[in-house]
């Protein structure tokens, strides 16, 4: 007897969604990252993500004297920033015709795990480019680009009216790849003992790093080189070749206080086959709500424009 719908869906959801989801994770250095260093944070519902943020200290402080009046005044010291959700989906079809040329229970489980696959290297794609983009695309994740700035509305938060709320440094005048340039880079988002615990670059930058430090000895991260992505040290800091990140581009990031927001019921779920009433196909699909945040953007730093 043939599987049914209800029996390729549990098999799939059993069988190939978890493994869907940890290649997905493999993907990307940050994406891996979010996962290992616990920046890939649940979120519960609600209308939107709200990020809690104190930006200001209490003025009603200080030294006083035995019998002086202290000073009572509240000062608004907290706000919060608002990410608005952000959806991404994933589409698993198989025809009629399809289902019959793959007769067999087991010749139908290669097929659809196939056709898993297709979907999770379409989700790599999109999820990768989110994390980088500029969010100029309503429908996208507010990326690296976005956040990391001086002059853009971040989770409903304008950086040019708030300089609390900009990124530590964002150079687009350094052309020529130095040294000096990105220590200085490290250093204007070293705050407060706090430090970059993670840097992405294009290729080409990594290229570029790589020969200022052939004459020293170099020093790799071993945990993200036998996850297979290709590091340098800088600081003790993990410098990685990301395929997604932009031309031009290094990143500079303290993961503390990024945040991979995500809603627990729609983290790579699978919706059930569902029979087409007016095709010859069954489509399933596969969801993954949220966006990506930061509750302190000065921690974060880039260089946009290394050309050399």
């Amino acid at each position: 007897m043939a599987l049914t719908y209800d029996q390729i869906t549990a098999v799939t959801q059993r069988k190939y969604l978890p493994k869907m989801i940890d290649n997905i994770f493999d993907s990307d250095p940050l994406l891996k990252r979010s996962k290992e260093k616990g920046w890939y944070q649940p979120v519960d519902g609600g209308t939107s993500i709200f990020q809690p943020l104190m930006y200001a200290q209490t003025t009603a402080a200080g030294s006083y004297a035995p019998t002086a009046t202290l000073d009572t005044t509240d000062n608004d010291s907290f706000t919060a920033a608002e990410y608005a959700w952000k959806f991404y989906y994933a589409n698993i079809t198989i025809s009629g015709a399809d289902e019959h040329k793959n007769m067999g229970d087991a010749q139908v489980l290669d097929f659809v795990k196939n056709k898993v696959m297709a979907a999770e290297m379409t989700l790599k794609d999109k999820i990768g480019d989110g994390i980088y983009s500029t969010g100029g695309t309503s429908t996208d994740i507010g990326g690296l680009r976005l956040i990391v700035d001086t002059g853009n509305t971040v989770g409903a938060i304008d950086q040019a009216t708030y300089s609390w709320w900009q990124a530590s440094t964002e150079d687009s005048s350094t052309t020529t790849l130095s040294m000096s340039a990105l220590q200085t880079a490290y250093n204007a988002a070293a705050i407060n003992g706090k430090h970059p615990t993670v840097m992405t670059a294009t290729r080409a930058n990594y290229n570029r790093l790589y020969a200022l430090l052939q004459p020293q000895q170099r020093f790799v991260d071993e945990q993200s080189a036998k996850a297979g992505f290709q590091s340098l040290m800088f600081n003790g800091c993990p410098f990685l070749v990301s395929a997604k990140c932009p031309a031009n581009h290094i990143f500079l990031l303290n993961e503390e206080f990024l945040h991979l927001y995500h809603h627990p019921k729609r983290d790579f779920k699978m919706d059930p086959f569902i029979k087409s009433s007016v095709q010859d196909l069954m489509t399933a699909k596969v969801f993954w709500m949220g966006n990506l945040g930061s509750s302190n953007n000065r921690m974060h730093g880039k260089l946009s424009a290394v050309t050399a």
